[in-house]
C-alpha cells in the first residue's frame, strides 16, 4: 500500500470500478467504421422527443450559459410532482436515478451496517454498499429453471435471509440486467415486512416499459410506507442518457435528507429544461413503448427460431442465453460493428445483455446472430 491510499476508505479501495457500455466512436476507431451500432446501455433508440430538441436549441441560442442553473429545480419538480399527484416536496432531483442510489447510501449506510439486494441486481448497489464500507447481504435470485421468473428477485428469500443490521434494500423492478419483474402484490407483502426504520428502495428506471396491468399503487404504498423511496429516470425511455436527469419520490422526511447531501447544482440547465418538456410529450413516450414491445416481441419469435433462449423481460432489453460462454460471441459481434453487453461480471457469463433496437438495428443483429452461430 503506498502512501497516497493508506488513508482512503477501505470499501473504496476494494472496489472495481463501473464498466460502462463501449461508446461508439471507440469501436468505430478500431474497426476502421462509420456503421456501428450500440444495443449495451439500453438507450432509447428514437431518441429524446422532437419537441425536446427544439426547446434545447431555443435555449441554447437564448439563455446565457454562463449562469447556474435553479439549484432547487422548481418548474421539474413541480411538473413531476403533477405527474404523480405528490406534493413537490416528496420530489427529489438527481443528475440520473444513480444520484438517488448514491445520496440513500451516504445517509444510510456505514460500518456496522448492511444493504439487501438480489443476485444479478443492479451493478450500482454492490458499488454503493462497497463504497461506504457496509456489508452486502445478497439474496440467492429465482433458479433458472424457476416455471414464470428464472433469475428474477426472490422476495421471500429476502425475508428469510432478513438481519437487524440492515438499513436499506435495492428492489429493481423491472431488474437490470435481467428485465424480470415482481407482482404487485409481492411487492406490497414485503413493504409491510420491512421495519419501520428500513429504507426499501424501489428502482423503477425501466417503469415506463412494465405493462400498465403489473404495475402496484406506488403513489398508495407512499403513504402507506413512509420508508419506500421509488427511483425514476429520464436516460431510458425519455431518452435523455446524455444529459443525465432523475428524480426520487419519498417521504418528505427522507427527501430532506437527500438533500442535505445532494451536491449544489447537480442538474444542469438544459438537463432541466429537456426532462420537463420530455414529461410534458407523453405521445413520444407512448410511441416509444409501442416500439419496444412490437419490436422485443418480434426479436423474441427469431431467437426461437435461432434456438436461443432469454428470461422474460418488461424492459427494453433482454437478456439472451446462449448456453455457454458468452464471451466470444460478444467479441464476434463487436467485430460486426455491433456493441451489446456482457454480464458476467452479474454472475451470468452465458448471457448478453442486448437492448431493442429500431427494426433496422435488430435485423442487423440478427443477421449477425445467425452467422455467428453457424
Amino acid at each position: 500500500m503506498s502512501a497516497l491510499t493508506q488513508n482512503a476508505t477501505p470499501g473504496v479501495l476494494s472496489l472495481e470500478p463501473y464498466k460502462p457500455g463501449m461508446p461508439l466512436d471507440e469501436l468505430q476507431r478500431q474497426l476502421g467504421i462509420s456503421d456501428a451500432i450500440k444495443l449495451a446501455s439500453n438507450e432509447n433508440p428514437l431518441g429524446p422527443s422532437p419537441k425536446v430538441k427544439a426547446a434545447l436549441a431555443e435555449a441554447i441560442a437564448n439563455q446565457d450559459l454562463a449562469l447556474y442553473p435553479d439549484g432547487g429545480g422548481f418548474k421539474l419538480k413541480a411538473a413531476v410532482a403533477k405527474m404523480h399527484g405528490i406534493d413537490p416536496s416528496r420530489v427529489t432531483l438527481g443528475n440520473g436515478s444513480n444520484d438517488m442510489l448514491e445520496f440513500l447510501g451516504r445517509i444510510y449506510l456505514g460500518p456496522g451496517r448492511a444493504a439487501m439486494f438480489s443476485q444479478h441486481a443492479f451493478a450500482v448497489y454492490p458499488i454503493v454498499t462497497q463504497s461506504q464500507s457496509a456489508e452486502a447481504v445478497i439474496v440467492p435470485a429465482l433458479p433458472r429453471s424457476h416455471p414464470t421468473m428464472p433469475l428474477g428477485h426472490d422476495l421471500e428469500g429476502f425475508k428469510k435471509l432478513w438481519r437487524d443490521d440492515i438499513s436499506i434494500v435495492f428492489i429493481a423492478n423491472p431488474n437490470n440486467p435481467t428485465g424480470t419483474w415482481l407482482p404487485a402484490q409481492d411487492i406490497e407483502a414485503f413493504l409491510a415486512f420491512v421495519p419501520k426504520q428500513v429504507i426499501v428502495v424501489l428502482d423503477e428506471a425501466y417503469w415506463e416499459y412494465l405493462d400498465p396491468a403489473l404495475r402496484g399503487d406506488v403513489r398508495g404504498w407512499l403513504d402507506k410506507y413512509p420508508n419506500l423511496v421509488v427511483t425514476h429516470t429520464f436516460s431510458k425511455t425519455y431518452g435523455l442518457a446524455s444529459l443525465r436527469a432523475g428524480y426520487a419520490l419519498s417521504s418528505p422526511e427522507v427527501a430532506d435528507l437527500m438533500n442535505r447531501v445532494r451536491q449544489p447544482f447537480n442538474n444542469n440547465s438544459l438537463a432541466l429544461l429537456a426532462a420537463e418538456v420530455a414529461l410534458a410529450d407523453q405521445e413520444h413516450v407512448r410511441k416509444s413503448v409501442a416500439l419496444n414491445n412490437s419490436e422485443r416481441a418480434r426479436l423474441e419469435a427469431e431467437l426461437a427460431r435461432l434456438g436461443l433462449s432469454w428470461l422474460p423481460s418488461q424492459a427494453n432489453f433482454l437478456a439472451i442465453d446462449f448456453g455457454r460462454d458468452a464471451a466470444p460471441i460478444h467479441q464476434a459481434l463487436l467485430q460486426k460493428g455491433i456493441i451489446v453487453r456482457p454480464t458476467a461480471s452479474y454472475e451470468m457469463p452465458n448471457f448478453l445483455r442486448i437492448t431493442i433496437g429500431t427494426p433496422a438495428q435488430n435485423d442487423r443483429l440478427l443477421k449477425a446472430l445467425q452467422e455467428i452461430l453457424q
